[in-house]
């Protein structure tokens, strides 16, 4: 079954290129069922680049999922044209009557600064609220997921001697759960941060439960409240070529920033990188929305009046 959003959203064309089933809004219309509704906090700053890569992960699913794309009233995107939010995107007082089956809340490149210095901080912390009543399952994306291990636990997030950067491999610690069905023993996953949420921390927080982890990169994944809260520590969604954007654009500026680990053959950054980690991103989503979202919300969930 297919995706469901906006008739005219750029990625809708990309995601038709590539054989990703896209039904827009009038055929939706026509169908009798009852699609999930799937949130995304869209906090990084190229917004259209972080939407064809979770739209492409939430694609892989017989269920049906119509996506509402969400944004902050206190920030000002500068790498976003201002057109694209304002007909794509709902502010958060515009949907916070609403219930969701299940919410995205990605990363964001402020994870060098505290928590309560961000501009957007207060506006958060209500979102993080509402979502305990209004979201069946929740799925926090790297610095997302510092924000809300903090919000949620108080666990704090420490600065990394230089950024983790690259490819890592994860090891699968708790098979019983659904979440990680279909893993293999260990995988690959990109990370792109310099800061971190001990691992310690985390293992000594009796509601939080680790799925994956890495010796080099530590947690990837862990969940509480048997999947309400789902914690995601890196980035799965990221494109073949996201690293090396980012590592070019650093390079760009002038910034001292390493190669990415294990990501360009042979360490070679004019070779065009292996696409290594889609398989078990696409299973991670998909087991999500399957476990955590369809099996768990309400058939009828009706909206705040």
């Amino acid at each position: 079954m297919p995706i469901r959003i906006q008739n005219d959203l750029p990625a809708k064309e990309i995601l038709e290129k590539e054989n990703i089933f896209v039904m827009d809004e009038s055929r939706a219309l026509s169908q009798e069922i009852r699609p999930l509704k799937v949130g995304i906090l869209n906090l990084m700053p190229l917004k259209e680049d972080t939407e064809l890569q979770l739209l492409r992960s939430l694609s892989n699913t017989p269920l049906q999922v119509d996506v509402t794309f969400i944004t902050v009233t206190n920030h000002e995107s500068k790498h976003t044209d201002k057109s694209h939010l304002n007909k794509f995107y709902q502010t958060f007082e515009e949907i916070r009557k609403k219930r969701f089956d299940g919410l995205i809340i990605t990363g964001a490149p402020v994870e060098q600064m505290e928590f309560e210095e961000v501009d957007y901080w207060t506006e958060l912390r209500e979102i993080f609220a509402w979502c305990e009543s209004h979201v069946t399952s929740t799925f926090y994306i790297c610095w997302g997921a510092q924000a809300a291990l903090y919000y949620y636990y108080g666990l704090p997030k420490v600065q990394l001697p230089q950024k983790l950067f690259g490819l890592y491999r994860h090891r699968v610690m708790n098979r019983k759960e659904p979440l990680v069905r279909g893993f293999d023993d260990y995988f690959v996953a990109p990370h792109s941060r310099h800061t971190t949420v001990p691992r310690d921390a985390i293992a000594n927080c009796l509601d939080l439960k680790i799925m994956a982890e890495s010796e080099e990169a530590g947690v990837f994944l862990c969940m509480a409240e048997g999947g309400k809260k789902i914690f995601v520590m890196g980035h799965p969604e990221y494109d073949r070529m996201t690293l090396e954007n980012e590592y070019k654009r650093d390079l760009g500026k002038g910034l001292d920033i390493q190669m990415p680990r294990d990501y360009f053959p042979d360490g070679d950054d004019t070779k065009r990188p292996d696409l290594m980690w889609r398989a078990h991103a696409n299973t991670l989503y998909t087991n999500w929305l399957n476990y955590y979202v369809y099996q768990l919300t309400p058939y009828i969930w009706e909206d705040d009046k």
